[in-house]
């Protein structure tokens, strides 16, 4: 019991820090550049974006595509969830649960967004066909080694203010850091992931 505990606990803690910062931005911050706050230098700062696909703000190219990746979220973060419970039982090495563990959180936290604040926040793009399932992911972390506005003879991102760096959030952390740790952890022992 104390091992559910301890990884459930880190979940918990990852997706109430998600949430906490996301509605922190929501409700004290400006969309975009204007909205900017500097936390080191000109290089950490915290810039307030949507993000209506997924990783990267891909989009699946048809109309449904967002209810796609909800869904798939959603589905993923229950398999994740009872993937890890097996590990737990089977005494699965610490560091791969752990990583498991830090990914589930970040994939409730994004779902969370995908799910419910397109209603609650009313952040669906105006485009969709519902709110429900539809909101779009709120980020903030932004490491700015370059930005700018990229020339209009660029095909496809002429004229577009661009960031060398995707914009993400604490959800996105948990869930690279979760996958860092797992192949780290299948790279020193590959047997122990089954």
């Amino acid at each position: 019991m104390k091992q559910f505990l301890k990884y459930f606990s880190i979940v918990v803690l990852i997706v109430l820090a998600d949430q906490a910062s996301k509605l922190w931005v929501y409700a004290h911050m400006e969309m975009g550049t204007d909205g900017q706050i500097n936390l080191l230098g000109n290089v950490l700062k915290l810039t307030y974006t949507l993000n209506p696909g997924m990783a990267f703000s891909i989009h699946l190219g048809f109309k449904y595509g967002k209810l796609f990746i909800t869904l798939f979220r959603f589905f993923a973060s229950l398999y994740i969830f009872w993937y890890i419970i097996q590990s737990i039982r089977k005494n699965a090495p610490a560091f791969w649960i752990l990583g498991w563990a830090l990914v589930l959180g970040g994939a409730i936290g994004n779902s969370i967004d995908s799910i419910f604040y397109g209603v609650y926040l009313n952040n669906a793009p105006t485009d969709a066909p519902m709110k429900w399932l539809y909101g779009q992911v709120i980020d903030m972390l932004h490491i700015d080694l370059w930005s700018g506005v990229m020339p209009s003879w660029l095909p496809i991102w002429g004229d577009y203010y661009v960031y060398c760096l995707p914009v993400f959030n604490i959800a996105d952390v948990a869930v690279s850091t979760g996958l860092i740790v797992i192949l780290w952890r299948f790279h020193l022992a590959p047997h122990a992931s089954n």
